[in-house]
């Protein structure tokens, strides 16, 4: 048989077919609007963090992939049924991080940090991994009321090595 231009075309077409399955293979199964609680974590797996929601409502953190690059976010209403299902390591979503913000909002927007680490003048840093092209992570600094010190800073993630770029 010869190159791919050669295939009769049902083949090329069942080639790109199993390409695109391989690429639908790499993603993680997702909750769906409607599902319990306990459907929800059937389908995506233990729980890293439960939020409270106004109204009776919960939202479920789910932190996954290689550094935790991706957290979704599973909204309950108050019934404990899906709502929504947000993955939440995006620009938009860092956007919201603004100065003054409370630790626990923080922690609704984003989830939990892939790193925290202790500042001076009792201050601590969290960063977030998150699906890039780019070596990059977000990383937002909390005084000592734990509040959001000015926003969010993109930079460049120390646990990329420099020859993989």
């Amino acid at each position: 048989m010869g190159v791919a231009g050669d295939l009769p075309h049902w083949g090329a077409s069942l080639a790109l077919a199993c390409v695109l399955a391989g690429c639908a293979a790499l993603e993680y199964p997702l909750a769906q609007p409607g599902q319990t609680e306990a459907q929800a974590v059937a389908t995506m797996g233990p729980l890293t963090a439960r939020y409270t929601l106004p109204g009776g409502q919960q939202r479920l953190e789910f932190a996954k992939g290689p550094y935790g690059r991706y957290t979704w976010m599973v909204d309950l209403d108050a019934q404990g049924r899906v709502r929504t299902v947000q993955q939440v390591l995006t620009g938009a979503q860092f956007a919201l991080a603004r100065d003054g913000m409370p630790r626990d909002e923080l922690l609704r927007l984003l989830g939990t940090p892939a790193d925290r680490a202790r500042e001076g003048q009792q201050r601590e840093t969290w960063s977030w991994r998150f699906a890039t092209n780019d070596c990059l992570w977000v990383r937002v600094t909390l005084d000592a009321d734990g509040r959001v010190i000015g926003g969010a800073a993109t930079m460049t993630d120390p646990r990329c090595d420099i020859n993989d770029r």
